[in-house]
C-alpha cells in the first residue's frame, strides 16, 4: 500500500470510531492497522449478532486451516480479554462454534459485543515464543518504540527480569538505525529469538527482527501522537510465514500533543554571567532578598552594578536604590524577584513593559503548586509569549519555586540562605556544572560534595519558563563545563527529547551527563490500557533512552551524590583498562571488592610488583599470616608507611588501570584520628596514613578511590582524604561498583574527552 493510501486508511479507521464515540478501536480495526504495518493476522472473520449470522460461521469451518478456532469477544470496554474470559478456544464445526457465540453472548450481554472467529496459529509457545511489539506517546520525548517479551504474563516477566533487560525502548528521532542491533541484543527475549540459547534454532533473525522494528519507528514517527495514542501487539509470535499479531490494541488521541516553544537561551548567559543586577524585594533588615544582596558582595560582584528596587531609600549595603523597575538606571543582565507570589506577574510586566531585564530568577514559592495560584503563573507564561514575538524576544525567566543561581564565573549567589549556614569557596572551581528542580536539594547535595566547588549551581523550580533542556543545550556550548548533572522531577513537554539530543552531543565530546529521574512510580501507567504503558512507564522511557545516548543513570539519590563526586575528582585521569588492583587491611572488604568487581578484572600483578610488596610485608613481620593476592588483604596491623608502600606498589604495576584502597581505621597500627589530648594519633602529622595517601594521589595518574569504612569518629579521616582530591567512600561494595561505572563511561566515550566543541 503506498504512504498516501495507507495515510487514507489510518485517517479513515480512527474518524470511524470517533464517530462511533469510541477512543479505543475495536480488534478488527486495530488488525487493519497491524496489516499497514506489515505484519500478518490470523485469517478472521466477525460476527454482530451470533443468532443471525451462519454464514460467518461456515466461513470459519470451510477456509480456516486446522481443526480448532478462535473465539474473541469484541467490545469497546474490554480491552484485556483474557482477564475476563473474553477469549475461547474450540473445535473447528458448526455446532461447537455456535454454542461458545451463544455462551459468550449471555456472559457479555452487558457490553453490546461483537465476536471475531479467528484461524488457530501453531506457534512455539516455549519462552520467547510470544513478543511484545507497542508504540506509544510519551510527553518527555514524543513517539517511542518497544519491544519485550510478550502474553498474558507481560507485567510479571518485566518485572521478575533484570533492570534494563526486560524492555527495549526505541525513538523514531533519538534511536538512529545502526543502534537498533546493540539495543535488542541487550536485551533478555533477543537470544530466546535469534537462536542465541544452546539448542534453540533461531524462530527469528536478527537482521529481520531489527527491520521489523525500524519500520514501526516510521510507523509510530508518521501515526504518533495523531491519531494513534498507543499501538500495542501482543501477543506476536512466529509463524511458518513470519511474524503473525494475535491481538492488538489501540488507543486514538483525544488531545493535540503540546508544542514545544523555541526560548532565546543564549540569553541563559546574562543570567549566570551578568554584568548588572537589580534585586526586587530587599528590606533595611536582613530578610531574604537582603540576604541575595549580602551574597553578591561576597562573592565580589561590584556594588556599584547593582541597583535594589526599593522605594524611599537610597541606599542599602552601599547599593544604588531606585524607587522602581522602569527607573532603573539602565536595562539589567539579571533581575531577582524575592517577592511574594501575587506580586510577581506586575513585576515581571514593568521589566517587559519598560525592556529592563533581559533574565528573571523568579524566587517566589507556591506559583503553579499552591491552589489558587495557577492564575498566577499563566500570567507569567501570557507575559512572557507576548514579549517572544517581539524582536527583543523579552527576558528569560528561571523559576519560580527556586533559590536560584550560585555561579563561580559570574560571581552570584542568589540561594537567599546564610553563608554560615552553606559556607562554600576558598577551593579551586570544579568543571561541574549541576542543576536541579529542587532547591533544597541542590544546596543540601552541595553542602555534601563540600570539597567541590561547581561552576554553575542552578535551581530551576518549575519551569514556568527556562528548562533543563534549556540549560542543557546552553551548558553544552561552555567547554569550561566538562561535567553536566541533573536532578530531575519532570520535564516540560517534548524536553526530554531536547534534553536528551544535547547530552548525547555532550557525552560524543568526552564529558559526562549524570542523571537522576525523581518521580518514578508506576501509578501514572495504572491509568492508561496497554501493557506497553504499564512495563515502559515514562521512567523506564528516559532511563533506557538516557543509558542509550551514553548518559550515566544514577539509579538512587545516593549513587547521584557519589557518581558526581567520583566523575568530579577523577576528571583528568584517563581510564586505560578495567584491570582493578584493590587493598584493604580488613578482610571483609576483600570479599566486598569481589563480590562487586562488575565489568572491571583484578589485575595479574607483575613479578616486580610482587617482590615489592612481599618484601615490606616480611619487614612488617606479617609473612606467616599475610600472602600477596588481588584483592590484597594486609591485616590490620601493617603500619601507615607500610600500608601505603603497598598502595604505591599496586598503583605503579603496568598491568594495574585503576585501584581501590580500603583503610578500615579502626586499628592501633595507623594514625586515623585528628590530633586530641587523649591519644597521641594525629592524621595530619608527617608519615600519618591520610597524607601519605595525600601525596600518593598527587604522585600517581592513575585513577583510584579510597574507602573509609567506619562511623562518625573516622568523618574527619573521610574528609582529609577528599580534601586531598581523593573520591572517597565509606563502603567497599559502593566504591568498587560505582568505580566500574566510571570506567565503563571512560572506555566507552573518555577517548572523545579533546574534540573541539562543535
Amino acid at each position: 500500500m503506498t504512504t498516501v493510501a495507507a495515510r487514507a486508511a489510518v485517517a479513515e479507521i480512527a474518524a470511524r470510531a470517533r464517530a462511533a464515540g469510541r477512543d479505543v478501536l475495536l480488534e478488527p480495526e486495530a488488525l487493519e492497522l497491524v496489516r499497514l504495518l506489515g505484519i500478518n493476522v490470523p485469517d478472521n472473520v466477525y460476527v454482530a449478532d451470533p443468532s443471525d449470522d451462519g454464514w460467518a460461521i461456515a466461513q470459519a469451518c470451510d477456509k480456516f486451516p486446522g481443526e480448532r478456532v478462535v473465539i474473541k469477544v469484541v467490545a469497546a470496554d474490554i480491552l484485556h480479554k483474557s482477564d475476563v474470559g473474553g477469549v475461547r478456544f474450540v473445535e473447528k464445526t458448526r455446532e461447537a462454534i455456535a454454542a461458545a457465540l451463544e455462551q459468550m453472548r449471555a456472559m457479555f450481554s452487558g457490553h453490546e459485543p461483537g465476536f471475531l472467529i479467528c484461524e488457530m496459529v501453531r506457534y512455539d509457545a516455549a519462552p520467547g515464543g510470544e513478543m511484545l511489539v507497542g508504540m506509544r506517546w510519551t510527553p518527555d520525548f514524543g513517539p517511542v518504540v518497544t519491544f519485550g517479551l510478550g502474553g498474558v504474563a507481560t507485567e510479571f516477566f518485566a518485572s521478575a527480569l533484570k533492570e534494563g533487560r526486560e524492555i527495549a525502548i526505541l525513538s523514531p528521532r533519538l534511536t538512529p538505525p545502526e543502534r537498533i542491533e546493540q539495543i535488542v541484543l541487550g536485551q533478555a527475549i533477543t537470544p530466546l529469538i535469534t537462536g542465541g540459547v544452546r539448542r534453540m534454532k533461531i524462530r527469528f533473525p536478527l537482521a529481520e527482527l531489527r527491520a521489523l522494528l525500524e519500520s514501526c519507528m516510521g510507523f509510530a514517527s508518521e501515526w504518533v501522537p495523531e491519531p494513534l495514542a498507543e499501538f500495542e501487539i501482543n501477543p506476536m509470535v512466529i509463524g511458518p510465514n513470519g511474524p503473525v499479531a494475535l491481538d492488538a490494541l489501540v488507543r486514538l488521541s483525544t488531545k493535540v500533543a503540546e508544542v514545544a516553544q523555541e526560548r532565546p537561551i543564549q540569553k541563559i548567559g546574562q543570567l549566570l554571567r551578568p554584568k548588572s543586577i537589580a534585586v526586587v524585594g530587599v528590606s533595611a533588615a536582613l530578610n531574604a532578598g537582603h540576604v541575595i544582596v549580602n551574597n553578591l558582595i561576597r562573592e565580589g560582584f561590584e556594588r556599584s552594578r547593582i541597583f535594589i528596587v526599593k522605594p524611599g531609600s537610597e541606599e542599602i549595603e552601599g547599593c544604588l536604590c531606585v524607587p522602581s523597575i522602569a527607573e532603573l538606571p539602565e536595562p539589567v543582565d539579571l533581575l531577582v524577584l524575592s517577592v511574594a507570589a501575587h506580586q510577581a506577574p506586575e513585576l515581571i510586566e514593568q521589566a517587559i513593559d519598560a525592556r529592563r531585564a533581559e533574565s528573571v530568577i523568579v524566587i517566589p514559592g507556591g506559583l503553579g503548586e499552591l491552589s489558587g495560584s495557577e492564575n498566577l503563573e499563566q500570567q507569567i507564561r501570557d507575559l512572557v509569549a507576548v514579549a517572544r514575538q517581539s524582536a527583543w524576544r523579552g527576558p528569560v525567566l528561571n523559576g519560580g519555586n527556586c533559590l536560584g543561581v550560585r555561579s563561580a564565573p559570574g560571581r552570584v549567589d542568589t540561594m537567599f540562605l546564610p553563608e554560615y549556614k552553606v559556607p562554600h569557596g576558598g577551593r579551586p572551581v570544579s568543571p561541574l556544572a549541576f542543576v536541579s528542580q529542587s532547591g533544597a536539594f541542590a544546596v543540601a547535595k552541595a553542602n555534601c560534595l563540600e570539597t567541590i566547588e561547581p561552576r554553575y549551581l542552578v535551581s530551576i523550580g518549575n519551569q514556568i519558563d527556562l528548562t533543563v533542556g534549556d540549560y542543557m543545550r546552553w551548558l553544552e556550548s561552555d567547554p569550561e563545563v566538562r561535567i553536566a548533572a541533573f536532578y530531575v522531577e519532570g520535564f516540560r513537554p517534548l524536553d526530554g527529547r531536547d534534553w536528551l539530543e544535547s547530552a548525547e552531543r555532550m557525552t560524543r565530546t568526552g564529558r559526562p551527563v549524570i542523571l537522576y529521574r525523581a518521580g518514578r512510580t508506576a501509578e501514572g501507567a495504572k491509568a492508561t490500557a496497554s501493557h506497553t504503558a504499564s512495563i515502559a512507564a515514562d521512567a523506564v522511557v528516559t532511563r533506557e533512552l538516557a543509558t542509550g545516548a551514553g548518559v550515566v543513570v544514577a539509579e538512587t539519590l545516593e549513587d547521584f551524590e557519589d557518581l558526581v563526586r567520583l566523575f568530579t575528582l577523577l576528571h583528568g585521569r584517563e581510564a586505560s583498562g578495567p584491570r582493578l588492583a584493590a587493598i584493604s587491611n580488613a578482610g571483609f572488604e576483600s570479599v566486598a571488592f569481589a563480590d562487586n568487581v562488575g565489568g572491571l578484572r583484578f589485575a595479574k600483578l607483575g613479578l616486580p610488583t610482587l617482590e615489592r610488596i612481599e618484601k615490606v610485608i616480611r619487614e612488617s613481620r606479617l609473612e606467616r599470616i599475610v600472602s600477596v593476592a588481588n584483592p590484597l588483604d594486609v591485616n590490620p596491623m601493617m603500619g601507615d608507611r607500610e600500608f601505603c608502600e603497598v598502595a604505591e606498589a599496586l598503583l605503579a604495576d603496568e598491568h594495574v588501570d585503576l585501584g581501590v584502597v580500603g583503610c578500615v581505621p579502626l586499628t592501633g597500627a595507623l594514625q586515623t584520628l585528628p590530633k586530641s589530648e587523649r591519644y597521641r594519633e594525629d592524621f595530619a602529622s608527617e608519615g600519618s596514613v591520610v597524607r601519605r595517601l595525600g601525596e600518593l594521589w598527587k604522585a600517581t595518574s592513575k585513577p583510584w578511590v579510597s574507602v573509609v569504612d567506619s562511623g562518625r569518629l573516622y568523618d574527619p579521616m573521610a574528609y582529609a582524604l577528599e580534601e586531598s582530591g581523593i573520591p572517597t567512600f565509606r563502603s567497599a561494595d559502593r566504591a568498587t561498583r560505582l568505580l566500574g561505572v566510571w570506567s565503563d563511561w571512560m572506555l566507552r566515550f573518555g577517548k572523545y574527552a579533546g574534540i573541539a566543541l562543535r
